[in-house]
């Protein structure tokens, strides 16, 4: 039974609620949905459900952040360990404005979210008073669904659909906009969970032909390859993707969202796709007689110049989202609907097979990149210290069984190259907005969201002080996260293009940085320096040994640059290993 203090309110013996304010119908609404983490800014306009949460303290617990973004990312990274809808609160105004790069970034990496904001009264809106702004208006483009609230009889229905929308078919975030007279009247409450909305229809019925269409081109390939993207983990289709690709014998490469969907280890994994990915799959993608896309949009970081993209191949397409269908790439057979219930219909039109000879084509590409790319970033000869080997000691200290958080740059693509996976959800970093000052915020998120599981934060000096002030929330809430900040003295991924592309002529790229140990300590947090190799080792292992959150700089070399690279324009099998 829920527990709390207004003396208005009553309960029936049917737990009907009776007689509520607005403002407690919000937090007795979310708290129906099974919420037990909120992350938000309070202020004048959602003042009241504010006051109405100081009840319930019992039942939800509030992360109090240091910037509304710090809220929305951190209810990112909440939903991408959970699986659960994440949930953010903000003002009206700058607090709801503040929202909107987070609800972005949601948006284009499917990530379940409710933004609640608070707005002005009913009878201001429009009259541009204080903190108001129609963040309905700007978060149309951003956001799956949005609505404004201006009576508190909408509040619980509305509550209802926002999370029905958030999760089901292709995930996303959505936006509730509550007048402050909405928070303040009374209503008779009773919440009754959304189980569907005329003309929304979150996934199609698997065709049974397409699925045999499917079967009949995997039978025959002889270079099949399956490309493997977040949709696998949305669904929870691991154990399906495994199954069929063992079956088959299909290499499996994945985008940077698909990471951790299918173990690093296992013999049939090929990589990562995309710009900054391997070798094999890059290469090998322009030589496949047949791709098999999973739960994936085809990203042009993944395809490179389309027109180029997988000549010889024909394409299969599974995706919930019929939008994605045909937008990009044209699918020779497309496959609509849910991911897990698709494979499990094919899997037994499969034939059992083994592809070793094309598999030994991308063994063949490994070893060359090993060559020249990866032995020399994860074991260097030169002096400086590289992102690759601070993010190889870190995995293998960890077991390879950490959460990744990475933020946005070069940093993000070493270590979605060189960490390892054995668990799905593992993985959470910013893809189609590639949101610098994601990473710290959205590893609160996923330590609160995984408890009992090491979070590494793997962050540039560029990207942290973006959102360098929720060092303090993660300090106040006693959150265990591991913050590796790899410092270059440069927004290094554009320094890199700058070095390549455009004469060594770095524009506004190069940073002083601040005393970033120091910086920490001022938060109550413990870290330290490295700038060597012999203590780089001893530094991480003593951050891991931890008890708390722990920030540890390191030192790496100004031109430390990521290879393979698909320039931007090019075709995947046009990927380069060295300068």
């Amino acid at each position: 039974m829920l527990a709390f203090k207004t003396k208005s309110l009553v309960k029936t013996s049917d737990m009907t609620v009776k007689k509520v304010s607005g403002s407690q119908a919000v937090i007795l609404s979310i708290l129906e949905e099974g919420v037990d983490t909120i992350f938000g800014y309070p202020g004048g306009a959602i003042m009241p459900i504010y006051d109405a949460l100081y009840d319930f303290d019992q039942n939800v617990k509030h992360i109090l952040t240091r910037h509304e973004q710090g809220a929305v990312h951190a209810a990112e990274g909440y939903a991408k360990v959970t699986g659960k809808v994440g949930v953010c609160f903000a003002t009206s105004g700058p607090g709801a404005s503040n929202l909107i790069t987070g609800i972005a970034d949601a948006m284009l990496d499917s990530v379940p979210m409710v933004c609640i904001t608070g707005q002005v009264t009913s009878p201001l809106l429009g009259t541009d008073a204080f903190q108001e702004v129609d963040v309905v208006g700007i978060s149309m483009p951003v956001t799956k669904w949005n609505y404004q609230i201006t009576t508190p009889e909408e509040i619980p229905e509305a509550i209802a659909q926002a999370f029905y929308i958030a999760q089901t078919g292709r995930p996303g975030p959505v936006l509730l906009d509550i007048t402050k007279d909405a928070q303040f009247g009374e209503l008779e409450f009773k919440y009754e969970k959304c189980r569907k909305i005329r003309s929304y229809v979150p996934e199609s019925p698997i065709n049974p032909e397409k699925i045999k269409e499917a079967a009949e081109l995997i039978n025959q390939a002889k270079k099949p390859m399956i490309l493997c993207g977040q949709g696998i983990i949305i669904s929870q289709a691991e154990e399906e993707l495994k199954d069929f690709a063992e079956k088959a014998g299909i290499p499996v490469a994945w985008t940077l969202l698909g990471l951790s969907a299918f173990p690093t280890e296992h013999p049939l994994n090929v990589g990562m796709l995309g710009m900054h990915g391997n070798y094999g799959p890059n290469l090998l993608t322009n030589e496949a007689d047949l791709i098999i896309a999973i739960g994936m949009r085809f990203d042009d970081r993944v395809t490179g110049k389309v027109s180029s993209y997988g000549e010889k191949a024909k394409f299969i397409h599974f995706e919930i989202d019929p939008a994605e269908i045909n937008k990009i790439i044209k699918a020779d057979v497309a496959v609509l609907g849910d991911a897990k219930k698709a494979l499990k219909q094919l899997i037994p039109l499969i034939n059992k097979n083994n592809h070793n000879t094309w598999i030994g084509e991308f063994r063949k590409c490994d070893n060359i990149e090993n060559e020249k790319v990866i032995h020399k970033d994860l074991f260097p000869s030169k002096p400086g210290l590289t992102m690759g080997e601070v993010v190889r000691i870190a995995s293998e200290k960890t077991n390879h069984d950490a959460i990744l958080v990475t933020d946005v740059g070069q940093q993000q693509m070493i270590a979605s190259r060189y960490f390892k996976f054995k668990n799905s959800r593992s993985n959470v970093t910013s893809g189609g907005l590639g949101t610098m000052g994601f990473g710290l915020p959205a590893s609160m998120g996923a330590q609160l969201g995984a408890p009992n599981r090491t979070v590494v934060a793997m962050i540039g000096d560029g990207g942290f002080q973006m959102t360098i002030q929720e060092l303090g929330t993660i300090v106040q809430n006693k959150l265990p996260v591991k913050i590796i900040i790899l410092n270059n003295h440069f927004l290094g991924m554009v320094r890199q293009w700058q070095q390549l592309f455009f004469e060594k002529r770095y524009s506004f790229t190069e940073l002083q940085n601040p005393d970033f140990i120091m910086i920490a300590k001022g938060f109550g947090m413990d870290g330290h320096k490295v700038d060597k190799r012999e203590d780089l080792e001893s530094g991480i292992q003593k951050m891991m040994d931890h008890k708390g959150p722990y920030l540890l700089e390191v030192t790496i070399e100004k031109e430390d640059n990521v290879f393979p690279m698909v320039p931007t324009g090019a075709s995947v099998s046009d990927v380069i290993l060295e300068p």
